[in-house]
């Protein structure tokens, strides 16, 4: 009884096994005579191009904002450079734009005529004093602009007369009223001149 019952039981697995197989083959059939595995696999070819593109264009936009940094990062840098060099070149320009007034005092100091020896042993202590300053000043790269003789231009000097005088030409400084510096290739004070018509 038992290899009987053995024999039903497997003719039942087996009965079972075929139309579980016929059921696969039979749904394989019907899902390619409408068409839905092909359908499903093309969405699926979809759905992943879209994603790659999405992926690319991220990647891109991601490339394009670091690019930028970068170039921000370089533009910084080099203004930063830029800045420091031009602070150690005009680091003395405040004291110097001081100091102008006090040589122009002493210019005038020196200009006076002296009839004593003690006057003139006061004016040779400020004309040593007046010397040192322009040296130290001359040193840090300050030089007086050439006025007299020269053409006039509005960037190096600021005329506040007019003249006319036939041994000049037209548009020469004829007379410097106040001397001009410059510390390297700027220009700290235009000289203050007189022109020729």
């Amino acid at each position: 009884m038992t290899e009987e019952r053995n024999n039903a039981q497997q003719e039942l697995d087996s009965q079972r096994e075929a139309e579980t197989v016929e059921e696969i083959f039979a749904e394989k059939d019907a899902s390619e005579q409408s068409g839905n595995i092909p359908a499903q696999e093309e969405e699926q070819e979809d759905s992943t191009e879209q994603k790659i593109a999405e992926l690319e264009s991220k990647l891109e936009e991601a490339d394009n904002r670091y690019l930028r940094l970068q170039a921000d990062f370089d533009n910084f840098r080099r203004r930063s450079r830029i800045e420091l060099e031009a602070s150690a070149k005009y680091r003395a320009q405040n004291i110097i734009t001081e100091l102008l007034p006090a040589i122009d005092n002493f210019e005038r100091a020196l200009k006076m005529d002296v009839d004593n020896e003690q006057a003139k042993s006061l004016k040779q202590g400020v004309e040593m004093v007046y010397r040192s300053l322009l040296d130290a000043l001359k040193n840090e790269g300050v030089e007086a602009i050439d006025a007299v003789g020269k053409e006039f231009d509005p960037h190096l000097h600021q005329a506040v007369m007019q003249t006319e005088d036939e041994t000049y030409g037209p548009n020469i400084v004829v007379e410097e009223l106040q001397k001009g510096y410059m510390l390297k290739d700027r220009i700290i004070r235009p000289a203050m001149v007189k022109v020729n018509q």
